[in-house]
């Protein structure tokens, strides 16, 4: 592999070096290999118009693909509903699943860089969690990534990014995602 530079990501570094040998004792782990982490990381992007216009489907592989740093798969219809004049087999989004490496590096942009930019960001919800250990946090622009140029996209349109976790508790995912750099909001006093 010639050329491609070998380092791990910065974030995997720190996960590896800090946050394994914290969450151990926190968590009171006898095994570096019962400690919490992200599994994958996919992002969804749903595309209903694509049925009928396969230049949104370009338009959203080129985004998509320029956020994730890979090219997303085509997620297509599995049945046929008349009242959303939806037929088996029709383009309805797109989705992209990251791992290792790519995961690292879209993770630490996302919380170093994109979510900071989030005009009136208070942090992102602590409810989002799936009771599975799993976090989903919906977006609702795509041009808050930087490598979305905003003079050619048709429309600005969310997504949905889940982070899998190999933990089954919420408590666990929620410390795991917090030393990573996630920005939770900070929690209300009033209840």
């Amino acid at each position: 592999m010639q050329g491609v530079n070998m380092t791990k990501p910065r974030l995997q570094k720190y996960y590896q070096e800090k946050i394994v040998s914290q969450l151990k004792k926190e968590l009171a782990l006898s095994n570096s290999l019962a400690v919490p982490k992200i599994v994958k990381v996919v992002i969804n992007v749903g595309l209903k118009e694509a049925a009928k216009d396969k230049g949104i489907l370009e338009k959203g592989i080129a985004c998509l693909s320029q956020i994730a740093g890979q090219k997303p798969k085509v997620t297509r219809a599995r049945l046929s509903i008349a009242g959303f004049q939806l037929r088996e087999g029709s383009p309805v989004g797109l989705s992209v699943t990251l791992r290792n490496r790519r995961m690292y590096e879209f993770l630490d942009k996302l919380f170093t860089i994109v979510l900071p930019r989030v005009r009136d960001f208070q942090g992102v919800k602590r409810s989002a969690f799936d009771r599975q250990g799993n976090y989903t946090l919906g977006l609702t622009e795509q041009i808050i990534f930087s490598e979305v140029d905003y003079d050619k996209i048709d429309k600005v349109r969310g997504l949905e990014i889940s982070f899998i976790t190999n933990t089954n508790d919420d408590k666990k995912a929620f410390r795991l995602l917090e030393l990573l750099g996630m920005p939770f909001a900070k929690e209300s006093l009033d209840g």
